[in-house]
């Protein structure tokens, strides 16, 4: 279909939707091809460029004084007819295209509109590249052609691949679906979205694909057959396909055949508005489905544009009217040329009838989606013509500042202006081109919506577009998605369910990254978030919780007088030093009895003072550890320990000069064993570990120490004895004493006395020994609290022994016989 005008502009069409090819031979003439198959809606987009020419052409705003033709042609749904097409467009034809003799003039066309289909535009770009003739395509949406490198003057006002995947990525990510299959059409469009699909996928981390399966173009029933038992047997949920309605038709027919349902169906710009799918048959497999489409448009002034097509009101053009009436009788199942037909039956074609009283898509003008797209790029070539054809003379772009005229208009000089084009259609849609030729991409999500009568209505639920100043935007009303599931609410497709806090993801082997196993975090570990990569470890004073999804304080130990061992060892101390008080009062209030007397008083009740001082100075193993009674505990027990056995050690050898001065020659003995040298010598050898300890506590003091060794998920508070040298020092000297005494309690124990001290002496010094030998292993491998809770035992266990051996005796005469305690008594042999 033509029509003349100052500038003409090309498009291609799929008005029919098959070719018949003759045979060839060497000996006959070259015949073309028979176009078959009307398609109404491919008739309707080549309108809709004519109305938009139309349109310009009465703008006085948009290229005044300057008239806009075109040049429409059919590709039969064939790659040669729609290449040979686009080359006789942009070469022209003899009869009706005459140029100037010197060569000068335009060309037959400035731009093309077309092509619909990936392949043909990558065909007709590669050549037509070859010569900048502008093409700008409504449909063909294969990201290969943004390479400028090889199609240097291809524009399209559909987004390309590259963003239809993203979307599909948008869609996936907002309803949680990482596991999924692809389908895709043998074609440079399926296998293009394949290949960036997978990569897109890569990078992203955003899911993984169950299965990639490329349907077949000669629709194999084996192989159809395979892929939807594949289907059928995944575990993914959603299917996503990119491909056409033709693959579509046989895929469904097996899907339905194998009964294959529950799974949601996602669909490419390609077939999502596919009334030939919409059927009852088909509608219980693919009712729910979401698709990327393209953006619906209104388009003003269409509608009485076509009803004013008419066979006699067609151009004087042969081919143009010959369309019309291919369109008339498919439209009104009538012919023009009898021939046979009205024999059969068939009604008369007169050109009168009426196109609004026959139910047909052609003025179905609701969800204009390639139509808005054709739209648009004819009003990108007439806009970058006309910013052209304003360039003032001596500031043009070109070389020397020239400017293009519509004399000697070249195809690249157009293509330089349409880079650089940027208008607002009437419906609010900018229209612009990046660098590589790709308008600014925006998608309509539609949802299939099955309706209890039956009826199918494809409904917009949302918007996904990109903008320079926001990215890439996704906005979906899910309320008003129809799910075709019992619960009506969005499936789960996962490989494997999220791993919820306290686990961490660990990938299975030889699986997609999408499957795997969630390990629950190791001790002392927490993962607070859901498919956590890693489990991150708890800061020193923390400790994660049994759900390991948060970190919680560690427990706090030591040895505390709220616990059941901190109250038996406090009462056990509590209960000697009352025991000692009392023995000090029996004593104090029977001193002049002759037990007590005989027993060295003095000595007496400085022992008792010190027992008393030994039982309360284990209280300061009990509590929680503070510089001060880390520094005093141990103090405290060597100096008392040492004041004890001083005395004890000095009563023996009391014991021993006494026995030695009744002998004859045996009284200057005693001069070295007076009151005032026994005190002397109970200081000067309490001095002395007295001594010991200050150094100590100068050189090295203990220290309060949150421990974390023994226990993970404790601290354990305990005082670090800082030097253990001077630990050692402190009980070898206590031992060393303890050891005297007990040797010369030993050598005294067969002195004449009914009441020999000496073996008592020897008695309880034996307890002490044994005692505080035990304690050494014991304290060594006694772990934090128990270590204290074991030095206290053995200050405790010793002091009970020392009183018990020492004093029990004496206070069972003095109290529950006091007719032994007399001097007769306690001097008898």
């Amino acid at each position: 279909m033509h029509k003349p005008g100052d500038v003409v502009l090309g498009g291609l069409f799929e008005v029919h939707y098959g070719s018949v090819f003759p045979e060839w031979t060497f000996t006959s003439e070259p015949q073309q091809p028979t176009c078959k198959g009307f398609d109404t809606l491919g008739f309707r987009q080549a309108m809709t460029m004519a109305f938009a020419i139309d349109e310009i052409n009465k703008n006085s705003n948009l290229l005044p004084n300057v008239s806009l033709g075109y040049s429409l042609s059919d590709n039969c749904g064939a790659l040669v007819v729609g290449l040979s097409s686009a080359l006789l467009l942009a070469s022209g034809r003899e009869e009706q295209f005459l140029l100037q003799q010197n060569c000068l003039g335009a060309p037959p066309v400035l731009g093309i509109v077309g092509d619909s289909l990936s392949t043909f535009s990558i065909a007709t770009a590669n050549v037509l590249g070859l010569y900048k003739v502008p093409i700008v395509s409504y449909f063909s949406t294969c990201s290969c052609l943004s390479d400028r490198q090889r199609f240097p003057s291809f524009f399209r006002t559909i987004p390309s691949d590259a963003f239809q995947v993203r979307a599909m990525f948008q869609i996936l990510k907002h309803f949680g679906w990482t596991w999924v299959g692809l389908l895709v059409s043998d074609d440079d469009y399926g296998l293009h979205v394949a290949q960036s699909f997978q990569s897109d996928l890569t990078q992203s981390g955003g899911g993984c694909l169950a299965y990639l399966e490329v349907l077949p173009w000669d629709s194999d029933p084996s192989e159809l057959r395979r892929i939807v038992n594949l289907i059928k047997t995944s575990t993914a949920r959603v299917v996503m396909v990119f491909a056409h309605e033709f693959h579509m038709i046989h895929l469904m027919e097996e899907v339905a055949r194998q009964n294959v349902t529950g799974h949601q169906w996602i669909a490419s710009e390609a077939w999502t508005a596919s009334a030939v799918l919409q059927t009852p048959q088909l509608m219980p497999y693919l009712g729910g489905t979401l698709g990327i489409a393209i953006r619906r448009g209104e388009i003003p002034g269409l509608r009485e544009f076509l009803l004013q097509i008419r066979p006699d009101h067609s151009d004087n053009d042969n081919t143009g009217n010959n369309m019309v009436r291919q369109f008339w009788e498919s439209t009104f199942q009538c012919r023009f040329d009898p021939g046979g037909w009205v024999e059969a039956g068939g009604a008369l074609c007169t050109g009168q009838e009426d196109l609004e009283e026959v139910e047909t898509e052609f003025l179905d003008l609701s969800i204009l989606r390639p139509e808005y797209n054709i739209y648009k790029a004819v009003y990108a070539l007439a806009y970058a013509l006309d910013d052209l054809l304003q360039c003032e003379p001596g500031r043009g772009p070109f070389s020397g500042h020239s400017c293009a005229t519509l004399q000697k208009l070249e195809p690249w000089q157009v293509v330089h202006y349409l880079q650089k084009v940027n208008f607002t259609t009437k419906f609010g849609d900018q229209v612009s081109f990046d660098e590589n030729g790709d308008a600014l991409p925006i998608y309509d999500i539609v949802n299939w919506l099955w309706l209890p009568d039956g009826r199918t209505e494809v409904q917009n639920v949302g918007v996904v577009k990109r903008s320079d100043s926001k990215g890439e935007e996704l906005t979906i009303d899910e309320d008003k998605i129809f799910w075709n599931f019992e619960s009506n609410e969005p499936p789960q497709s996962v490989c494997t369910e999220s791993c919820p806090p306290g686990t961490r993801m660990a990938r299975k082997k030889r699986e997609p990254e999408c499957c795997f196993d969630c390990i629950p975090c190791s001790e002392g570990k927490i993962s607070n978030k859901t498919d956590s990569m890693e489990c991150y470890n708890c800061p020193e004073d923390f400790w994660s919780s049994p759900q390991r999804d948060h970190c919680v304080p560690k427990k706090i130990e030591f040895l505390s007088y709220h616990e059941p061992l901190g109250i038996c060892l406090t009462a056990a101390s509590l209960l000697g030093t009352c025991i000692c008080a009392v023995v000090l009062g029996i004593f104090t209030y029977h001193r002049s009895t002759p037990m007590v007397r005989a027993n060295n008083s003095e000595l007496s009740f400085l022992l008792l003072a010190s027992l008393k001082l030994c039982f309360l100075c284990s209280l300061l193993f009990i509590g929680h550890p503070r510089l001060w009674t880390c520094q005093l505990r141990h103090a405290a027990f060597g100096i008392s320990f040492v004041l004890c056995v001083s005395c004890i050690l000095v009563k023996t050898m009391v014991v021993l000069a006494v026995f030695k001065a009744s002998k004859p020659g045996g009284g200057a003995s005693l001069k070295w064993f007076g009151a005032m040298q026994q005190r002397g010598t109970v200081i000067i050898l309490t001095s002395i570990q007295a001594a010991v300890c200050t150094v100590w506590l100068v050189s090295a003091s203990p220290v309060p120490h949150k421990n974390i060794q023994y226990h993970n998920d404790k601290i354990v508070y305990e005082c670090v004895v800082g030097s253990t040298i001077g630990f050692a020092v402190l009980l070898g000297y206590i031992g060393l004493l303890a050891i005297l005494s007990f040797l010369l309690a030993f050598l005294a124990r067969n002195l004449p006395d009914s009441f020999n001290e000496a073996k008592l002496i020897t008695f309880s010094m034996l307890i002490f020994c044994a005692v505080w030998v035990a304690f050494v292993p014991a304290y060594v491998n006694s772990p934090g609290k128990y270590a204290d809770a074991v030095e206290v035992f053995a200050i405790l266990a010793s002091s009970f022994g020392v009183l018990v051996a020492l004093f029990g005796p004496k206070c069972f005469i003095i109290l529950l016989r006091p007719e032994r305690n007399t001097k007769k008594a306690v001097m008898a042999r």
